[in-house]
Parts: structure tokens; sequence; C-alpha cells
């Protein structure tokens, strides 16, 4: 994919489709310039065979279509910076879900932008109003953060997935990218 963000919105739909009721999205990137994306959810998890095979491409539990790439993607993109992927999942009723964990050098010739991460989140908030999305973008420079649970609290019974309310989280996303006014 040309952009983290598409990789984003694939792996969270996965989380959406595993009956997660919160998908936690963080991207942290050290003074490095090291990259740690983070994608956790509650969703049913992955037994241990599927674990195994995830990570190649000509596998998928998808009946609609043969081949599942956003974890093989995923992996080659990190991986082309010298970063990471890991995935840990569980499928004990008590402590259920799956984290994707990947690194990426971000100074490395290889790394794809992160790209429109404000339309992936808004685009997954509108397809699934009824789960609730927890992100955060945190660097050196900026802080970004949004919490569906906390705008449940504040609209009582409107859905997240109004035209209105989508437009709202956009705004107030982009708002938090922008540079401080010197």
């Amino acid at each position: 994919m040309k952009e983290l963000s598409l990789n984003i919105l694939d792996i969270a739909k996965n989380s959406t489709a595993a009956g997660a009721s919160l998908i936690e999205i963080s991207l942290l990137t050290d003074e490095r310039g090291i990259l740690t994306l983070t994608i956790r959810d509650n969703g049913c998890g992955m037994s241990e065979e599927t674990l195994k095979r995830v990570s190649d491409p000509f596998y998928t539990t998808r009946t609609t279509r043969k081949v599942g790439m956003g974890i093989p993607l995923l992996r080659l993109a990190a991986e082309s910076t010298g970063g990471t992927l890991s995935l840990v999942s569980s499928t004990d009723p008590a402590n259920h879900g799956t984290t994707v964990t990947a690194t990426f050098d971000t100074g490395h010739i290889d790394f794809v932008p992160v790209g429109d991460v404000v339309s992936s989140l808004v685009t997954l908030i509108g397809g699934d109003p009824d789960r609730d999305f927890v992100f955060s973008d945190r660097s050196p420079s900026r802080s970004v953060f949004l919490d569906t649970r906390e705008l449940r609290e504040v609209l009582g019974e409107v859905s997240l997935g109004e035209y209105e309310v989508l437009a709202w989280i956009k705004a107030y996303l982009l708002d938090q990218y922008r540079p401080a006014s010197t």
C-alpha cells in the first residue's frame, strides 16, 4: 500500500469483522524517528493456527476472495525500513482480542508516508458508528487524540455516523494536526 493510513484502515476493518467493540490505534514516533504503530482490539481473537498463517498472503478467512494481503503488506512495509511486525492474539473469553504492532524507521528511504490518517479514521467511525475507537498520534512535535467514548457521553443518543458528527470529528482531528501559531 502507498500509505500507512490504508494499512490502518484495512487492519482496523479486520478488527470490526472480528466483533471488536473497542479498537485502539496508536502512532508513536520517538526522537530518533522510529514510528511504532499499534492496533489493538477486543474482538474474538485468532486461534494459534490462524495466528501462524495470517502472514501468508494466500491465507484468508474471508469467503469473498482467496488472498489476504493486509498483514503481509504491513510486514513488508515495516521490514523494508529495518522495522518489525508482531502479532499477539487470544481467544480466551476473559481476555480476548488481537494486537498488531509494527515499527518503522521514518528516515529510511523505503518508509512509506503515513498518509491521510484522518480520512481513514472518519471512514472507520462512519462505517461502524456503534463501535468505539481510541486514536492517538504522538511525536516530539505533536499530540493528537480522539476517544469516541468521550464523544458518546456528550452526544447522548446522536449517532457518530451522522454527517455533522463525522464532519466535526474530521475538523477536530485536522485542527490538532495544524502547527501551533507563534
